[in-house]
């Protein structure tokens, strides 16, 4: 939730309130919880973001959640911040939340004329902490209902693949998915093509061969998609990305959600049909577990 809070100098600032789980808000280094008004993130939604799990004290996959933010920081034009000194922080956080979430977000900051970002230069860092969603464990025991949302994600080369913070479309989907009850729900694009989950991506398994949406047009690269393609490149079974209808989970033996917080779990129900296969999903498990 945010609030407008007036400033002695007449500036107008945004107050962040966390959730009662949140542990830490860090703003470019500092623990307040408040950011100007006119931020272009805001604004605009320009900026961006990763999302990832601290276990022990340690961000899981630390180096991969920075390179993302600097791949979008180079798509947007955007000015990243110092690595070695957002490297700190997040570390500095890791270790004071020890277990839980870590969410780090880079806005453009303050400056330009309407949508213009000529004179932006001062980068806003944003790190804050939550707690992990417990009912994650009983998605990763038993699997999830998945769903099959009518709202499409939009085309666009430019922005695809990264994660900015434009969410509009997953906050319609997200609303959807509580609607009707699932878990999550499997999300085309404008074009009938498969894309990914509300906050997840996807792969499904046919007999060997294992399948996952192709992210040109639409769609975020997770990174533990990448990282669960690079250990099956690994283990000689490549993961195929394709382009694919909804008819692909219709004929799948086994459909599975991956991302930095869950980090795969099986689906158990996909209209209607249920899937008792869960071979790939317990092989990633053991996998990740060992490894991250």
């Amino acid at each position: 939730m945010f609030s407008a809070l007036a400033t002695g100098s007449g500036s107008a600032i945004i107050g962040v309130h966390p959730q009662q789980e949140a542990e830490v808000i860090l703003i470019n280094g500092n623990p307040v919880e408040s950011i100007a008004a006119t931020d272009r993130g805001l604004a605009y939604g320009d900026g961006c973001f990763t999302t990832g799990r601290v276990r022990a004290g340690r961000l899981q996959l630390e180096q991969a959640h920075v390179d993302r933010l600097w791949l979008a920081c180079e798509r947007l034009f955007m000015t990243p911040p110092e690595r070695e000194l957002l490297l700190r922080e997040i570390r500095q956080q890791a270790e004071l939340v020890q277990e839980g979430v870590l969410k780090v977000l880079l806005t453009r900051g303050s400056g330009g004329r309407g949508y213009s970002a000529q004179g932006c230069h001062q980068t806003q860092r944003i790190i804050f902490t939550s707690a992990w969603p417990t009912h994650y464990a009983s998605w990763q025991a038993h699997g999830i209902v998945l769903g099959d949302s009518s709202i499409a994600l939009s085309c666009q080369p430019l922005l695809a693949g990264i994660k900015h913070l434009n969410r509009l479309e997953q906050v319609l989907i997200r609303r959807q998915i509580d609607q009707q009850g699932w878990d999550e729900a499997a999300v085309l694009d404008t074009e009938g093509r498969l894309v990914e989950c509300c906050a997840a991506n996807l792969l499904w398994r046919c007999g060997d061969t294992i399948f996952t949406p192709r992210l040109e047009r639409a769609g975020v690269s997770g990174i533990m998609r990448g990282t669960i393609m690079a250990y099956l490149a690994s283990c000689g079974q490549t993961c195929l990305e394709v382009d694919a209808t909804r008819a692909a989970l219709d004929e799948a033996d086994e459909i599975l959600l991956c991302n930095a917080l869950l980090p795969v779990v099986p689906v158990r129900i996909y209209r209607q049909r249920e899937l008792h296969d869960f071979t790939l999903c317990r092989q990633l498990q053991r996998f990740l577990d060992d490894s991250l």
